[in-house]
């Protein structure tokens, strides 16, 4: 089982002062690898707002690179709690075929009310996780076994049912990918003024949570981050939202909806990960499963409830895709899957299981949107986009297993 150092009982100041350096650096823990990664985005988005000579951060491009890439990230939160109990899914992009068609025929062909069919469609990725955490839990078979067969049967299903384009979808059902939010307190500057105050909003939240779990840890008597580094690590957030917020204040229609939505989510699986008794568990089982048993973890109906979640958000996925495309198309999700499994390793989890983070799985998605469109507005081949989007996995995969063969020796 992996070994949270926020556990740890803090020193009194004057045995601090002994600590050597690197046992102080080795203090920060997964924290470390956080920052690493977070630092690696920074530096990404610098290098092509030069090669790009400053086209990539445009209002426009910052708004598009969150809707072009919001199912990778929605898809991304729901994989990382998956490979953290050791597990895989290959099925989550015919899932998006699949569940992308019905919703799609019901709207269109059935006249069923699109709010209503985006309920129909949550319900089916439950229904669809179900089914494949039933084999894997109860009956025993290796997930990845399951998901691939899920990968066939779903996308067979896809084909079956949308057949050709599901076009005419109403543009109030198209707006949740294409649209933002209304501009209801005009502009100062020519900037949205709903923007500047979700920003604002978003700043303050975190805020409050870092200050209520830095309290929480020293009333525990439990380790900290040091005041400066936490400060700082402050002062970088708030610049960074402050520059994402004014760009995208700018853009044509200021905040996307599908940002919000992925806002959301991230806040609440992040608080499940790391704030309750199932995501302790989700851990436990990655680290040591037989020890998670001997321990009462109820491992079985953990795993189940681990693929009717990823089920849901493959659903969502699924809204959010055939609402960009504002139709539907039995070859949508195609290596969505993968998408979702790079950005959750490039964000820090591990092959093994037991270690990875949403906000990892996040930025992942991030850096791997950002190759893209990078590399788009330089126009270099699809090819070898590939190709180098292939080359980052295999390095942020090869640095995650250096750093653990360096701390077990």
């Amino acid at each position: 089982m992996t070994t949270d150092l926020n556990t740890v009982p803090a020193m009194p100041p004057g045995e601090r002062a002994r600590v050597p350096l690197s046992q102080r650096l080795q203090g920060l823990g997964g924290n470390t690898r956080q920052y690493g990664i977070f630092g690696a985005l920074v530096v990404i988005i610098l290098l092509f707002q030069v090669l790009t000579d400053g086209k990539l951060l445009l209002a426009n491009n910052v708004a598009s690179l969150f809707q072009q890439n919001a199912y990778v990230m929605i898809l991304a939160i729901g994989m990382v709690m998956v490979i953290v109990a050791g597990h895989i899914d290959l099925s989550v992009g015919s899932v998006v075929a699949f569940v992308g068609g019905v919703v799609a025929v019901s709207i269109r062909d059935l006249d069923v009310p699109w709010v209503l069919a985006i309920l129909i469609g949550l319900a089916l990725g439950a229904l669809v996780g179900a089914w494949q955490g039933f084999w894997i839990a109860y009956v025993g078979i290796p997930a990845f076994i399951v998901t691939l067969g899920g990968m066939l049967l779903f996308r067979g299903l896809a084909l079956v049912i949308v057949g050709e384009t599901v076009a005419g979808l109403p543009a109030s059902f198209i707006s949740i990918s294409k649209g933002s939010l209304p501009n209801a307190l005009g502009f100062v500057s020519n900037a949205d003024v709903v923007t500047l105050l979700v920003g604002t909003l978003a700043f303050v939240g975190l805020l409050v949570s870092q200050l209520r779990a830095r309290r929480s840890l020293r009333k525990h008597n439990l380790h900290m981050e040091a005041s400066g580094l936490f400060v700082a690590k402050l002062v970088l957030v708030a610049a960074g939202i402050a520059i994402l917020t004014v760009i995208l204040s700018f853009s044509a229609g200021g905040t996307p909806i599908v940002l919000v939505l992925v806002g959301v989510l991230v806040v609440v699986y992040s608080f499940v990960m790391g704030r309750t008794v199932f995501g302790r568990h989700v851990y436990a089982i990655g680290g040591n499963r037989a020890a998670a048993t001997l321990s009462g973890v109820n491992t079985r109906k953990v795993d189940f409830w681990i693929f009717v979640n990823i089920g849901v958000l493959a659903a969502v996925a699924a809204v959010v895709t055939t609402a960009r495309a504002g139709a539907a198309i039995a070859a949508a999700g195609q290596n969505y899957e993968l998408d979702a499994i790079a950005a959750c390793f490039i964000g820090g989890a591990a092959v093994t299981g037991g270690v990875g983070r949403v906000a990892g799985a996040i930025v992942g998605a991030l850096i791997m949107g950002v190759l893209n469109m990078g590399l788009s507005i330089m126009a270099v081949d699809p090819a070898w986009q590939m190709a180098i989007k292939g080359l980052v996995l295999l390095l942020a995969v090869a640095f995650d297993l250096i750093n653990k063969r360096r701390a077990g020796s």
